[in-house]
């Protein structure tokens, strides 16, 4: 049995390390995450040096930075690196020279609409600088005054950083759980994602004797997965679908991002998974923007990938702002979303098809203890014997369970050999766990077979 106590600890102390790192799409920040995941679970380092080209794209060269303030004329720090890394653009080039307000403007970022947030805004590909500070921070500035600006930082050649591992049987159908790691100090937006594809990784490697295999990637967005996707072209166009984690742990309700096909396998377990949870998402069709879909589904791949979230990104005020801080998420939001992951997960693993092997009429299930001894109770309501759901308990973690004789009834009546257990549970309303049950008492009872 999984302790989830103990994964909302580990949430927490992930969440804690990782939050404050600057990360970006190289540099010393990101692998400095990356070893701190390698120390919960087995990752593989790789490297792809800068210059490298990747289809239409080119690793940039490594960035890395120190420090970076502005300061007015009386030498009063207005904003500072120090104190919040989103307050410098990432991949600013190194700068230092005094400015007059008009000067200096074009270089400040803001957002009006939310004046005590910082936003989070990049140059990777074109040499800029820039600063970004609360709006309420940029209307205090006096516009007659000079302003000091220093940015102590390095372009230069390096490489790219990310983490890979592949667990399960290699002669397998391979399923790809990917996540980004290149966001500075936001936690839904991506620190969320990281830390559930570690624990998730963590639990398969340590609980589940795997009958699938599963590519898990931790990278910086769009050009990791661009970069990986160009060094394994081959094998990433078998890929039999997978998962992008991202945006998992805020305090709104859970989303669901379908893959590109809409009901594909992945669709249909994650919605069946929903289901057995109670779970009503809040369902966003396939688009090509957003994280590293777009890149995996693309003609050359095809890959079908969806994503479960807890304030998708683009849907909630605080996205790629400093107010989407570790006050925002919580480990308990995380490890809900780590449930429907491992559900999914464990669907996979087991979906298979069975047949009855006393396919004609209905098998006598008294004689062998799986149906009531005194008849005619069944399913009356004045009894107290309705065909209903068991909730459970309002948690929406608390899985479904179905009446025991029903959920037999429907099983024999749809092994067949053509139903797979999840078409089943699509069919029937028994949870799939519970479907899965039955098969294997079946099994030992010469009942049915798998096929």
């Amino acid at each position: 049995m999984i302790n989830w106590d103990e994964q909302e600890r580990l949430a927490e102390e992930l969440l804690t390390r990782l939050f404050p790192i600057c990360r970006s799409i190289t540099g010393n920040g990101l692998r400095e995450s990356l070893a701190i995941i390698q120390e919960y679970t087995e990752f593989n380092l790789v490297e792809y040096p800068s210059g490298t080209q990747c289809f239409d794209w080119q690793i940039p060269d490594e960035w890395n930075i120190s420090d970076a303030w502005i300061k007015d004329s009386s030498g009063r720090e207005i904003v500072s690196f120090r104190k919040n890394n989103l307050h410098v653009m990432g991949y600013s080039e190194p700068f230092h020279k005094r400015l007059s307000f008009d000067e200096l403007r074009p270089h400040l970022h803001s957002l009006p609409s939310l004046p005590d947030a910082i936003p989070y805004r990049t140059s990777y590909y074109s040499r800029n600088w820039g600063f970004c500070l609360t709006d309420r921070q940029l209307g205090q500035l006096d516009q007659s005054d000079t302003f000091e600006v220093f940015i102590d930082a390095t372009l230069a050649p390096g490489s790219l950083s990310l983490l890979e591992s592949i667990i399960g049987p290699p002669e397998s159908n391979e399923y790809l759980v990917s996540t980004y790691c290149c966001h500075p100090s936001m936690a839904n937006d991506n620190l969320s994602g990281v830390v559930l594809t570690t624990l998730l990784h963590r639990l398969m490697n340590q609980s589940l004797k795997l009958n699938k295999s599963y590519r898990f990637l931790i990278l910086p967005e769009t050009i990791g997965a661009i970069a990986y996707l160009a060094h394994h072209e081959s094998i990433m166009r078998q890929s039999s679908g997978g998962f992008v984690v991202t945006t998992c742990a805020g305090p709104g309700p859970f989303g669901f991002k379908t893959t590109f096909q809409g009901n594909h396998l992945i669709d249909r377990v994650i919605r069946q998974t929903m289901r057995e949870y109670t779970v009503e998402p809040v369902e966003y069709p396939f688009a090509p923007d957003g994280s590293d879909e777009r890149q995996y589904s693309s003609p050359g791949f095809r890959i079908p990938v969806a994503s479960i979230t807890r304030d998708k990104y683009y849907e909630y005020s605080f996205y790629h702002t400093s107010l989407d801080d570790l006050s925002f998420v919580t480990p308990q939001n995380l490890v809900s979303t780590l449930r429907l992951y491992w559900s999914c997960i464990q669907k996979l693993e087991k979906e298979s098809t069975f047949r009855s092997l006393n396919p004609n009429g209905e098998v006598q299930l008294g004689r062998r203890g799986l149906y009531p001894q005194t008849g005619g109770a069944l399913k009356q309501s004045a009894a107290g014997e309705g065909d209903k759901i068991e909730d459970g308990t309002s948690d929406v973690l608390t899985p479904r369970q179905a009446d025991p004789v029903d959920a037999i009834t429907w099983f024999l009546f749809l092994a067949d050999g053509e139903h797979s257990l999840l078409s089943m549970a699509e069919r029937s309303g028994v949870p799939f766990d519970q479907l899965y049950s039955i098969a294997l008492e079946l099994e030992k009872q010469g009942l049915c077979s798998a096929n």
